[in-house]
């Protein structure tokens, strides 16, 4: 990395070398603007979305006579935001900075760029590269450092895989060493040449680093793994007392580790059906419903408490909606794991229900797999209102069936026109508190004889956890759904089956 202080030459050498893209970048303060946004349909909130997300407290006013239930959501979230439900009218930009377009209606799009420039106002028209004075580029961001990244309007799907791969690139320590560079700067002393002399020397080792780190982070993975084996190897053959200890350990643990970890390598996949494909193994394993439901819970408190906290911080959280579920859900799991508690030594009658149930969730996800992106959000859904008796449905069955919170909760809160980012938010977080009360309720009622399933799925889904996000972008989606909701509903079906011919 080299800091090289620009002069006319350098300039005009590289106007000559740029014959695409002519776009001249900038990064604006929109917390000092005022923008208009007209439309809050799907690409409204698509628009908003972006503005606030790199700038949470723009000033942004959203003038539609329609508007979709995520962009009051948003306007709840964000002061600053300000909601005008009415037709677009010339003054409505009298006060604008800056104006965005991202209606369905071309004619009105052409009829709000018109206006903008009667008043010399720059504007973006959604999906209309031509009508545009600029675009909003995908961003990458790091702390204070952010990364615009154009295709000149060519193909946004471009621009959001480059986004994708310095996103996960670009190591977040970089945030520090900038904050570092930025104390440095101010005790630099010398004319401006000497100073950029300074920062170069200091800069060019960030890509050594880089590479060192990247190399450095490898070395730490191998020499644990290399740790433990030496450690297993010499106790095995040197401790006796070690040797008798493991050969004496339920060979169901070792299944169920195996288990726990291509399940949790699958939700971190497709981001759903740990809990299904957990509870389905389990009751094929000969767990009864109720235990295959605690370790399930029990396995998925600490990967769920950190994915709650990590959409906290992203501010990603629609607190209304937590409210509404939270109390609702947690009395649904609470009385969804008594209940199945309670029939543990019925289980032989009850393991029957929950794989119907299970065979449902894999026909759901099965179902999903098929329509996947066939809906490009053109329809508009219907709204849900009932969110508390959502959330208390989602409960009971996610405790009973040892799974489906994410399933029935998210699913039903996207389909009724909840906006995806801040519905997984909000989901994650209260699953949290689900998973907590569904496990205390279990480990109070059980005896816990089929602790080493448990053990087994929880030490399972924690080694995948760390490098479950990293095999997700190498494997197609729909193909793992597919897979997935096939063996789902074949163990569900063989556990009917087996019950149905007991009884025959």
């Amino acid at each position: 990395m080299t800091l090289v202080p620009q002069d006319k030459d350098l300039i005009s050498v590289q106007d000559e070398k740029n014959n695409g893209n002519q776009l001249f970048p900038v990064f604006l303060k929109l917390n000092e603007l005022h923008t208009v946004l007209i439309g809050a349909g799907n690409v409204g909130l698509e628009k908003l979305n972006a503005i606030l997300h790199n700038s949470a407290e723009a000033r942004v006013t959203v003038i539609a006579k329609t508007v979709i239930q995520g962009v009051y959501d948003l306007a709840n979230t964000y002061p600053t935001v300000k909601i005008i439900v009415k037709a677009f009218t010339d003054d409505d930009l009298d006060n604008a900075d800056l104006v965005i377009a991202a209606t369905d209606d071309t004619g009105l799009n052409s009829y709000v760029r018109e206006s903008a420039h009667q008043r010399k106002l720059l504007i973006n028209v959604a999906d209309k590269p031509d009508l545009c004075d600029f675009y909003l580029g995908s961003i990458v961001q790091k702390g204070d450092l952010k990364i615009g990244i154009s295709t000149n309007g060519k193909s946004p799907t471009i621009a959001k895989r480059l986004r994708e791969v310095l996103d996960q690139n670009i190591p977040a320590e970089l945030d520090q060493s900038l904050q570092n560079m930025s104390q440095l700067r101010e005790t630099l002393s010398g004319d401006f040449t000497d100073k950029v002399k300074k920062l170069n020397k200091v800069t060019s080792v960030l890509v050594e680093q880089k590479n060192e780190r990247k190399n450095f982070k490898w070395l730490i993975w191998l020499s644990i793994v290399f740790a433990i084996a030496v450690s297993v190897t010499a106790l095995w053959y040197n401790e006796p007392d070690f040797k008798a200890y493991v050969q004496e350990i339920n060979p169901i643990f070792y299944y169920f580790l195996g288990a726990g970890f291509v399940f949790a390598m699958i939700d971190g996949a497709i981001g759903m059906s740990y809990g299904v494909t957990s509870t389905t193994f389990s009751l094929a394993m000969g767990i009864p419903p109720a235990s295959a439901s605690m370790s399930v819970h029990l396995s998925e408190i600490l990967s769920n408490g950190i994915a709650g906290w990590m959409h906290y911080r992203m501010g990603n959280i629609n607190w209304k909606l937590f409210k509404l579920l939270l109390i609702p859900g947690t009395i649904g799991a609470v009385i969804g794991a008594y209940l199945l508690s309670s029939l543990e030594h019925y289980s032989m009658y009850s393991k029957p229900f929950v794989s119907l149930y299970t065979l449902i969730l894999g026909i759901v996800i099965l179902m999903k797999a098929i329509n996947l992106r066939r809906n490009n959000g053109k329809e508009r859904p219907k709204k849900i209102k009932k969110i508390s008796l959502l959330g208390f449905g989602g409960g009971f069955m996610d405790a009973v069936g040892g799974g489906g919170w994410g399933s029935i909760v998210l699913s039903a809160l996207i389909a009724g026109g909840r906006h995806p980012r801040f519905s997984l938010g909000t989901v994650k977080l209260s699953r949290f508190f689900i998973a907590l009360m569904s496990s205390l309720t279990f480990i109070t009622m059980i005896n816990g004889k089929h602790w080493e399933a448990v053990f087994g799925l929880v030490f399972g889904s924690a080694l995948a956890s760390p490098i479950a996000a990293k095999i997700s972008n190498k494997i197609s989606t729909k193909a793992i759904m597919v897979s997935v909701a096939v063996i789902i509903m074949l163990m569900s079906l063989r556990s009917i089956i087996t019950f149905v011919m007991k009884i025959v």
